[in-house]
């Protein structure tokens, strides 16, 4: 039997994406904090927030995701942001930073990618710490991820605020994801990559749209694979564009965020959080 080039390319980015969390699960699991899986201050920022939020449920065949919609405060119709969680799932701060997108003019849609693996049946919010979701986002079957986003883009697109444009920003693990997603979706305006590795050359033939990257000065896992991701996507003819920020660490714009915030990552945070949001003005 011929495999098609579509489902070998498919087959490629599965294969990388699952080295890719192997590794992360490694080094999260031995350095996971609390702090990391309660994020108060990220609570307090969502309960200050004037925006409308709901939790939407996004059937198609016999699944269903549970995904964040958070809406912003303009007239006109909007851009669709679809947001991609880390590997600690859909936390608090990720609804938190769902809500920020929103504040900057753009409907934000986050699902979680964990909806009915958590225990009992549950998502994220069920799991008991941060080492047993990581544990589940680990498990995630790669086409099960690829076909929850292809769904909750579907939903997001026909949203009557909707204005037909869709972009796709993920972090850490949906970092990855959101480059893979660019892979598979030929209608993604632009896609946001923070600090995840890229698919491998042949799958880097399918994408489309324009890749932006966002990476960290002291991210040596993530960063030695960028030569390789500029050179393919150079060589197929795509747009990409990585910046680095000197002196953040790995998942720069949660812990830029936290009240601890070194210098360093505060300052990547704002600044990438300004270039993303000046992007996305740009589609």
């Amino acid at each position: 039997m011929v495999l098609g080039s579509n489902r070998i390319a498919a087959m490629r980015i599965r294969r990388s994406i699952a080295l890719f969390c192997g590794a992360l699960l490694l080094a999260l699991v031995s350095t996971s904090t609390p702090e990391v899986h309660a994020q108060d201050w990220a609570k307090q920022s969502l309960e200050k927030s004037p925006r409308h939020r709901e939790w939407v449920t996004i059937k198609y065949g016999n699944r269903s995701v549970q995904a964040w919609v958070v809406y912003p405060e303009v007239k006109e119709k909007a851009t669709v942001v679809l947001m991609i969680h880390e590997i600690f799932g859909l936390s608090d701060w990720m609804r938190s930073e769902a809500d920020e997108i929103a504040a900057a003019g753009y409907i934000a849609v986050a699902p979680d990618l964990l909806s009915g693996f958590g225990p009992k049946g549950g998502g994220s919010s069920d799991f008991p710490d941060q080492d047993s979701t990581v544990k589940g986002v680990f498990k995630l079957d790669p086409a099960v991820v690829t076909a929850d986003l292809d769904a909750t883009a579907d939903y997001a697109k026909k949203l009557p605020a909707a204005n037909g444009k869709l972009a796709v920003a993920g972090f850490c693990w949906g970092g990855s994801n959101s480059f893979a997603f660019a892979t598979h979706r030929k209608d993604l305006n632009a896609a946001f990559v923070f600090y995840g590795s890229g698919p491998d050359a042949a799958a880097i033939a399918n994408i489309h749209a324009p890749v932006y990257g966002f990476y960290a000065g002291n991210d040596s896992r993530i960063g030695a694979t960028l030569p390789a991701t500029t050179e393919a996507m150079k060589a197929a003819g795509k747009k990409y564009e990585p910046v680095t920020y000197d002196g953040a660490g790995h998942g720069f714009m949660r812990a830029g965020e936290a009240p601890d915030a070194s210098p360093e990552n505060k300052k990547a945070r704002d600044e990438g959080f300004k270039r993303l949001t000046t992007l996305l003005k740009g589609l």
